[in-house]
């Protein structure tokens, strides 16, 4: 009682703005919907897995692919598992509410190496903000969640390993790349992280030669050891050296690139295109300026996860998570030197009444925010449900049913819930499984989608008896579906329309 007490005479302004930006990344994940493109193919994959006990290597569940090998559900396999578990025990509450478990950590691990390297809350809620800012957007329920996670946590060993060398540290470091390389593919940024440190010390050796004529190799031995240690880590995976060719797949993938949106260059036209922009500017300017030095570490990670997100907007959510302590580091710096802020200021009574009212509201909200209760907050609808309004529930409900005809064509959108609930009778066409469909297949599916000539013709070749199609993005297919004859609206929302063969 007496540190909580002595806690509550501390708590100052500063403590309150960490606690804003907190509980509002607490809010956000709680309330935020789980979008229905990659998250259900992935409960099915889990399903799937627990029921026969091995991973799938090709495609059982789409018409159009049926039978391709399919290398991803390797480098996703085990996270998928922890999904469906997670859904099979407490549904779409209890989904959520472990996205927030897994997210919000990483987050506060940020926040932790940014007030470890100022000891300014000021400075370290700005390092918070900046990388939450960068990140919310890829916050959706999916294996890549826990990355965030892991990425947090290899930061924060390799500064304990650089104030202290521990086997305890390697030990978590093992577990850390284990558990990364069968959660999901972003595993390198593991090695990325580790190899700037050698690097760094590499050039440590290079000046003390210089300096003193002598090799002294000491400065390398630990995050040389700490790279051996992850990479001899990342074998254990159930394809060994095979996770290669997800890597290359992915990144040498046209589809994937020219076609969505997150694997594609930022641009001002999108929000989170415009906020990676503007903080990648913010970063770089606040380097420019701060009479601190950026350390090469600093400048390696803004290069290369800068880089990154420069080329793929879905790299926006590193640039934020790694180089938010920096941020911090060099806020800290700028406060100090120009605007003489002292990093620890001492509440006076009346502000410290005002601060335990604030803090007290805080908790509410979060509270609140929690999936029980978001739905009495005075959010827009599409805030309000554990998922978005255009997950196809009652539309594929009604496919099932019903008993309409197979096979189904259907937008892109719909078809990981498809997957998830309607398979084996339904297979879907095209799903977010972008890289397994070749590119012949994403040529019709556009062709057909736009109804483009011979759009019916490529129906008849796939044997389709049903349309399922989005009224915003397959508007043209709608309007030559019904001029056509051929087909009969059976069922339509604000977000389907269901059109079988006569």
């Amino acid at each position: 009682m007496k540190r909580i007490s002595d806690a509550i005479r501390r708590l100052s302004i500063e403590h309150v703005w960490v606690l804003v930006i907190v509980v509002g990344i607490f809010a956000f994940l709680n309330t935020h919907p789980i979008m229905p493109n990659d998250y259900w193919w992935h409960m099915a994959v889990g399903r799937e897995i627990l029921a026969t006990g091995k991973i799938p290597t090709v495609d059982t569940y789409s018409y159009s692919a049926l039978g391709l090998p399919y290398s991803s559900y390797s480098q996703f396999w085990l996270m998928e598992v922890i999904l469906y578990l997670v859904y099979n025990t407490g549904g779409l509450t209890l989904t959520i509410l472990f996205q927030t478990a897994i997210v919000l950590p990483a987050y506060l691990l940020v926040l932790s190496l940014g007030y470890r390297w100022t000891h300014n809350w000021r400075a370290a809620a700005f390092g918070l903000l900046f990388a939450a800012a960068l990140g919310f957007g890829n916050w959706n329920v999916r294996p890549q969640a826990v990355a965030y996670l892991l990425v947090a946590v290899v930061m924060v060993i390799i500064d304990r390993l650089r104030q202290k060398s521990s086997w305890k540290w390697l030990v978590l470091l093992t577990l850390v790349m284990v558990l990364w390389v069968n959660c999901h593919g972003s595993f390198p940024i593991g090695f990325v992280l580790l190899g700037v440190w050698f690097f760094e010390q590499s050039i440590v050796i290079i000046r003390m030669k210089m300096a003193h004529g002598t090799w002294s190799f000491s400065p390398i031995i630990v995050p040389g050891a700490s790279l051996v240690v992850a990479a001899a880590s990342t074998l254990a995976n159930p394809v060994g050296l095979g996770f290669v060719k997800y890597l290359f797949t992915m990144a040498n993938n046209s589809v994937v690139q020219n076609y969505i949106v997150e694997w594609m260059p930022p641009t001002f036209t999108t929000l989170d295109g415009s906020i990676f922009l503007i903080g990648l500017l913010i970063l770089a300017v606040l380097f420019a300026i701060s009479p601190k030095r950026p350390s090469f570490s600093a400048i390696m990670y803004f290069l290369i996860f800068g880089l990154l997100g420069l080329k793929y907007l879905r790299g926006a959510v590193w640039f934020g998570l790694i180089l938010g302590p920096y941020a911090a580091e060099h806020m800290d710096a700028l406060l100090c030197a120009y605007l003489n802020q002292p990093s620890r200021a001492v509440p006076t009574k009346n502000n410290l009444r005002l601060n335990i009212i604030i803090t007290s509201v805080l908790g509410l909200l979060a509270v609140l925010s929690l999936p029980w209760f978001k739905q009495f907050l005075p959010l827009i609808p599409e805030k309000r449900t554990l998922v978005t309004p255009e997950t196809p529930i009652a539309a594929t409900q009604y496919i099932i049913e019903h008993n309409l005809p197979p096979q189904i064509f259907h937008g892109m959108g719909f078809g990981s819930y498809l997957l998830w609930k309607a398979e084996p009778t339904y297979k879907v066409f095209v799903d977010s499984r972008v890289e397994l469909y070749p590119d012949a297949i994403w040529e019709d599916y556009l062709d057909i989608s736009n109804a483009n000539d011979g759009w019916e013709q490529k129906l008849a070749q796939y044997k389709v008896g049903t349309l399922m199609l989005e009224p915003k993005n397959q508007a043209l297919l709608i309007t030559a579906a019904k001029k056509s004859g051929h087909w009969q609206a059976v069922y339509a929302d604000p977000y389907v329309i269901l059109l079988v063969k006569k």
